[in-house]
């Protein structure tokens, strides 16, 4: 993405949301990802490619293409894993308790802004675990043979967020689930941001992903280490292209 298709997703978005005023994080979080863009070296073939995700390079694709020759949209586009200024941020959760109805912390995936994981670690929970819900968190029994204490986790990531801008998913339950806190400033929620709403109410990231990327995710086990990276940048800067 060239840095004038930035400015080009802004003005659309400011025309669909007059009121400026009603989000200036996230003007912040696409005048970022447009100093980002400007300093990376990206390849596109043609002026008329639409705009796609900045962690996965998509293109028009010719009648002779062929299916198998569509790039994933789930696939970073630098090699960069280092701690960039903006970190998503994805939980997973198992059952505790005696009915399992309680959630504890089962993992947590860091990734920067192109998409590289800078953190991953299953978590072991203090309580005994109920239901691995693996169908949902992709957890299993084995996963957390080798887990690392919640405390150990909890600093880790305390540390890794810390004065950087955290976006996610229902992020209020991610960091709840690990004790911590986080600047309001600094966090950019996409369940909570207002042209996602639909009749005021947020939506799933699942529907998010198929309406503005035409990706489907969370079918079957969910791995948070495949599909993060769509929290990061993809559904925010395809969003803001849509009329």
């Amino acid at each position: 993405m060239k840095p004038e298709d930035l400015d080009e997703l802004k003005m659309v978005s400011e025309h669909k949301n007059p009121n400026k005023n009603l989000n200036p994080n996230w003007a912040q979080l696409l005048q970022k990802l447009k100093s980002s863009v400007a300093n990376t070296q990206l390849t596109r073939n043609t002026k008329n490619i639409p705009v796609g995700s900045t962690l996965g390079k998509r293109k028009e694709r010719s009648n002779e293409d062929s299916v198998d020759s569509q790039p994933n949209p789930l696939i970073p586009t630098s090699s960069d894993c280092s701690l960039t200024d903006m970190l998503a941020m994805d939980c997973e959760m198992v059952g505790v308790s005696l009915m399992g109805n309680k959630s504890a912390l089962g993992r947590v995936t860091v990734v920067n802004k192109w998409g590289n994981v800078v953190y991953d670690e299953y978590v072991r929970p203090v309580d005994y675990v109920v239901d691995f819900r693996t169908q949902i968190s992709g957890i299993r029994p084995q996963d957390l043979s080798k887990a690392k204490n919640f405390i150990i986790v909890q600093k880790k990531v305390a540390e890794l967020i810390k004065g950087r801008i955290l976006v996610g998913h229902a992020l209020r339950n991610d960091l709840k689930a690990l004790l911590l806190s986080h600047p309001k400033k600094d966090i950019r929620d996409t369940s909570e941001y207002a042209p996602f709403l639909k009749e005021g109410r947020s939506r799933s990231l699942k529907n998010l992903a198929m309406e503005f990327l035409g990706v489907g995710i969370q079918n079957g086990e969910h791995c948070p280490v495949s599909f993060s990276p769509l929290i990061i940048f993809s559904v925010v800067i395809c969003s803001c292209a849509r009329k």
